[in-house]
């Protein structure tokens, strides 16, 4: 038995139904300097770095501080300061940036608006031990609870 091509559609279809984000819009998140259509390209772009702009221009579209920005970035905020514009960002902080766009892009498909979602991420939610969202994002285990908690409010589980 002849096995049929897999089309371009059903791979789309495919990655939406296991949560692969969609990557124009992660873009418009970090700026539109960066063409990112994979998850190859989200790693190579890492691995490169993010410029400072992408960075101001992130925090600048979720609502975050330069000084919230550079908590969850384990960067100083006066370091982040003297970067000029054009300078690239580490791969460590380039990946938490990255990860930084790719929750805040989740979260807008399941609270439907960025101001939804950034209300949730401010409000102390008992599911996370009655801590903000927001705080939690200083480590990789807070952005999976975020994650996690994220997914049982797609699917109506209390949280």
């Amino acid at each position: 038995m002849k096995k049929k091509p897999v089309t371009n559609s059903e791979v789309s279809e495919a990655s939406a139904a296991y949560g692969v984000l969609n990557q124009t819009s992660l873009v418009g998140l970090l700026g539109s300097n960066y063409a990112v259509s994979t998850d190859f390209d989200l790693l190579n772009l890492a691995r490169k770095g993010v410029s400072k702009k992408a960075l101001v221009s992130l925090a600048k579209q979720i609502s975050l501080t330069l000084q919230e920005l550079a908590g969850i970035m384990h960067l100083s905020e006066r370091t982040l300061q003297r970067y000029t514009p054009a300078t690239l960002i580490k791969t460590e902080h380039a990946e938490k940036a990255i990860e930084l766009a790719r929750l805040y892009q989740r979260g807008t498909e399941v609270f439907g608006t960025m101001d939804n979602f950034n209300d949730w991420m401010k409000t102390p939610n008992y599911t996370l031990n009655g801590e903000a969202p927001l705080s939690l994002l200083d480590t990789s285990i807070g952005f999976e609870l975020i994650l996690q908690t994220l997914g049982r409010i797609e699917y109506g589980v209390f949280s």
